[in-house]
């Protein structure tokens, strides 16, 4: 007999450090992508970056003074915020 678990993709932690963002998943899971993806935060200070809120039920992230927001679907999705360079055009 198998057993099954639903996923739970609600944000549950954050974690900034000098090149990662990751969150821990209610399910457990932990998904991180390159703080480069994103330019604002990438160019934020350490306050900046501390005052960011999880939010829409631990759906997404929200920095105000940054006017930056962030969803689980697109980090599970690998997709960098608009104005990354894309995969076709960055350079090697």
């Amino acid at each position: 007999m198998s057993t099954s678990t639903i996923a739970d993709d609600r944000i549950r932690h954050v974690a900034i450090d000098a090149e990662y963002l990751t969150v821990e998943l209610m399910d457990g899971r932990r998904v991180g992508t390159p703080l480069a993806w994103y330019p604002r935060l990438a160019a934020a200070t350490p306050p900046q970056l501390n005052d960011g809120e999880i939010i829409s039920a631990g759906r997404g992230l929200h920095w105000e003074q940054l006017d930056e927001d962030l969803s689980v679907e697109g980090m599970l999705r690998a997709c960098p915020a608009a104005g990354y360079p894309s995969a076709s055009t960055r350079q090697p």
